[in-house]
């Protein structure tokens, strides 16, 4: 009777065993499913980002005449009113991967209009380093709101601005 008794002690502390090596297995599953979704977010919020910048820069390049100009709202992105027939340079205004909703923080142009967008979300990246070359302003972020998805135009593209509207570098 007390060998049966123990043998009982003994599995009682083996079952709690497996279900405490169950419970942190589960726990490691947990966090690194975490930190592979918040890298799928972050993957998007580059995709949509870029999907931006270029509507933007469409926008900007596409400007009727010789002045340049930005995007006075992100809806005019979706219907370009300034030619006879309306171009779309965006499908639609995507939501923001990291934060889930429609919502972006608008960069202004310095003569007016949009020249970008970022996220609002205030958590910290998990990608700090190994961006392309038109995202290596992103390397060392504190957090997602830093990645700023701008057009800025070139040097070469104001010279040529310049050519057409007569003005002279």
């Amino acid at each position: 009777m007390a060998n049966a008794r123990s043998q009982a002690g003994f599995t009682y502390f083996g079952v709690l065993f497996l279900v405490t090596l169950a419970g942190l297995a589960l726990a490691s599953f947990a966090t690194v499913a975490s930190f592979e979704r918040q890298r799928e977010r972050e993957s998007e919020l580059l995709f949509v980002g870029h999907q931006f910048r270029e509507a933007i820069r469409l926008y900007y390049e596409s400007s009727p005449g010789g002045a340049k100009r930005y995007p006075p709202n992100l809806q005019a992105l979706l219907e370009d009113p300034r030619t006879p027939r309306a171009r779309r340079h965006l499908r639609r205004i995507y939501d923001d991967p990291v934060t889930g909703k429609a919502e972006w923080g608008v960069m202004q142009a310095p003569g007016g209009g949009v020249m970008g967008v970022h996220s609002l979300s205030t958590q910290g990246p998990l990608k700090t380093a190994g961006f392309d070359a038109a995202d290596e302003a992103f390397m060392g972020s504190r957090s997602y709101a830093d990645w700023k998805f701008a057009h800025v135009p070139t040097k070469e593209d104001e010279r040529s601005t310049n050519r057409s509207s007569g003005v002279r570098n």
